[in-house]
């Protein structure tokens, strides 16, 4: 089984992110990836089940909306990840910058 997609490496190299990737077979870096999807199923699949179509669970998208845009997560100062994360890449230039004049 494949543990890291492409789109995946993709975005950890937009980001600037060197992946950790363990040996063949090993599930060590799908562990955020199963964290995220365990919390979807506990909080939206299993309670507004029974689903009965593919269609039906891809609705339930709009508890990924939320998890991303409208949760309050206090590991971000309680502001949704999505704000958090914008507000670390406005950040970036002016650290760049900062970095640059003072060597």
């Amino acid at each position: 089984m494949q543990y890291m997609s492409i789109a995946l490496s993709e975005r950890l190299a937009d980001a600037g992110i060197q992946p950790s990737v363990g040996a063949v077979g090993s599930s060590y870096d799908n562990a955020l990836a199963e964290t995220i999807n365990g919390l979807c199923k506990t909080e939206q699949i299993k309670p507004r089940g029974p689903w009965r179509t593919v269609d039906h669970v891809e609705l339930a998208a709009e508890w990924v909306d939320w998890f991303n845009h409208r949760r309050l997560y206090q590991h971000c100062g309680d502001m949704p990840p999505a704000e958090m994360e914008t507000a670390y890449y406005c950040q970036q230039p002016a650290q760049q910058t900062a970095e640059l004049s003072h060597p």
